[in-house]
């Protein structure tokens, strides 16, 4: 039978009992407030009157009125005669009352009235208590009907609720392990309904799939087999060292550029936890710190390693593997492939660059001071004077100069940061001195545009952590470009403030502020912005950021287009 069937002929006797229920029990009801009403109407009304006609009959011969009252319930009683002999009851009340109306103080009257008035209740209450005994009878067969057709209802219902959800149910709940069990690639599970419902169709439908999925899977196999091997030796072939791991950091694969680094063997290597490998072999270690320990600080510089006969440089990189199951939402973690990228031979052109710059800017360096120095003697009147045009000129000409050494002292303080042959002296050094020589350095040129230098040191501020004259160049830096950026007329303020154990050395302008787009490369080298019609080489902010973060400190800016910009930098205190 199918299931909509079933459960079309379970919700209907369901139904059809409900109805049958309700309808006996509306029946009943109704003859039991019949049975009821008859008893009040009728015979309750009788004993009202009779009652009423014998107290007026015994007010008769001190109260006129009383024959009146007697006559209305009189009247009353024989609109209202219901049983047998109640007729003749009441005739008899109305000849004595006649005849009492004609001689009220004959006592025998009166005591006939009370004997036919007596009699009238009799007859009532009698009818009374037969009306009440088929009242009663009434409610015993309600009381019984009613209760076998609920208990029919509710052995309906109990026998639908024990049956008719496991029917559903339980073929639902052993078609959904068996699922799991497909999911799970156990491709001979089978399902067995015998029932001919949806189910078995169901069954059938599944056995069928699952069988189809048997047979393409064994059939896929040798090219899933094939594929593995490609990939691995893709993998071998690569010229860059690789490592997998799975989820719990076992090595699940390894080329030979990473075992020829390493020094181990893929016996050693393969199948083996990574961190246990890591006890016995310092680069290992050295590779997976970062796995080991993920909250740690993550290095980015390169790392040094021998091989190939010579010191190569590797920058590594860590992909995590994460799969979305076939069917469900959430990604799932399933390991980690770690490459090694070798950087040796970008590191040698670097290092090569470097060099060349280095000896280029120490060799501008002579040329550029004898510029100078002619310079200085075309200036001296004592050689001769100079016509305005010459003066311009000369004045052109030491502009040009002084450019140029500037950029030359830039170029070669990169070549000593890139080279790592700068030298610190970090002591500790007075913060006003500091400020004093940047305010110094561009004292000529803040006048030349009206600007206003303000400066707020904290009193609490003496002195700093720091090499004064890195530091010292940094600030002067920062300055000069703030000057160069400001209008005509207006301030700049130098802050100097301590938070905890830090010393925040901030420069703030007026200016034109910089472009959101821009603030994250202020200070990535040669880069300026662009549109911005001012001198520079783009290395300043980058030699002052190679300064500040040598030193241990960092340094930011924060802008708001058109309303100016603050340089800051942080450094230990004393």
């Amino acid at each position: 039978m199918k299931i909509k069937t079933k459960l079309n002929i379970g919700v209907g006797l369901l139904f059809m009992m409900i109805i049958v229920l309700s309808v006996l029990s509306g029946w009943y009801i109704n003859q039991l407030k019949r049975d009821t009403n008859n008893i009040l109407v009728a015979n309750y009304n009788t004993l009202e009157y009779s009652r009423n006609m014998l107290l007026a009959l015994e007010e008769i011969n001190s109260d006129p009125l009383a024959f009146g009252v007697f006559e209305k319930y009189l009247a009353k009683q024989q609109k209202n005669v219901t049983e047998p002999g109640e007729r003749e009851a009441t005739e008899e009340v109305v000849t004595h009352f006649s005849a009492l109306k004609k001689d009220t103080q004959n006592a025998s009257l009166k005591s006939s009235i009370r004997k036919d008035i007596a009699e009238l209740m009799q007859l009532n209450m009698a009818a009374i208590q037969h009306k009440s005994s088929i009242a009663d009878e009434t409610a015993k067969n309600a009381i019984a009907v009613i209760s076998i057709v609920g208990m029919l209802c509710f052995l309906m219902a109990f026998i639908l609720m024990v049956n008719l959800p496991s029917n559903i149910a339980d073929p639902i709940r052993i078609l959904t392990q068996s699922i799991k069990q497909i999911a799970n690639q156990n491709y001979k599970e089978r399902v067995h309904f015998k029932s001919n419902s949806e189910f078995g169709e169901l069954a059938r439908s599944f056995n069928t799939m699952a069988e189809k999925l048997h047979e393409y899977s064994e059939s896929k196999l040798e090219k899933i087999l094939k594929g593995k091997k490609r990939i691995e030796t893709l993998i071998d072939n690569m010229q860059d060292p690789v490592i997998g791991i799975d989820e719990n950091k076992r090595v699940l694969f390894v080329n030979d550029e990473a075992l020829n680094i390493t020094g181990l063997k893929k016996e050693n290597f393969v199948g083996k936890l990574i961190q246990d490998v890591a006890v016995t072999n310092d680069l290992v270690r050295s590779i997976i710190k970062d796995i080991i320990h993920p909250d740690g600080k993550t290095e980015t510089e390169p790392m040094k390693i021998y091989a190939d006969g010579k010191e190569s440089y590797f920058e590594k990189n860590i992909i995590d593997i994460n799969i979305v199951p076939t069917g469900e939402e959430d990604s799932q973690f399933i390991g980690q492939v770690i490459m090694l990228h070798n950087i040796t031979p970008f590191k040698e052109l670097d290092l090569a660059k470097t060099n060349f710059i280095g000896t280029v800017s120490h060799e501008f360096k002579t040329p550029i001071s004898s510029i100078k120095m002619g310079l200085q003697l075309l200036e001296n009147d004592k050689i001769g004077a100079l016509n305005e045009d010459q003066k311009n000129l000369v004045n052109g000409i030491k502009d040009d100069a002084n450019r140029l050494l500037k950029i030359t002292g830039e170029l070669l303080d990169i070549t000593q940061l890139e080279s790592g042959s700068i030298k610190l002296s970090i002591k500790s050094s007075e913060v006003s001195k500091i400020v004093e020589y940047a305010i110094d350095a561009n004292k000529a040129a803040a006048e030349q545009k009206q600007i206003r230098i303000l400066v707020n040191i904290s009193p609490e501020v003496t002195t700093v952590l720091a090499d004064s004259e890195k530091t010292a160049w940094v600030l002067n830096n920062l300055l000069s470009n703030a000057i160069r950026y400001s209008y005509d007329n207006s301030d700049i303020a130098i802050e100097v403030k301590k938070i905890e154990d830090k010393i925040i050395f901030s420069v703030t302008d007026t200016g034109q502020g910089i472009e959101p787009q821009y603030i994250s490369k202020v200070f990535d080298r040669y880069f300026r912005i662009p549109g911005v019609k001012k001198e520079g080489t783009g290395l300043g902010l980058s030699i002052s950021k190679e300064f500040i973060e040598s030193q241990g400190g960092e340094i930011f800016v924060k802008s708001e287009y058109g309303a100016g910009s603050t340089f800051a930098f942080i450094l230990k205190d004393h």
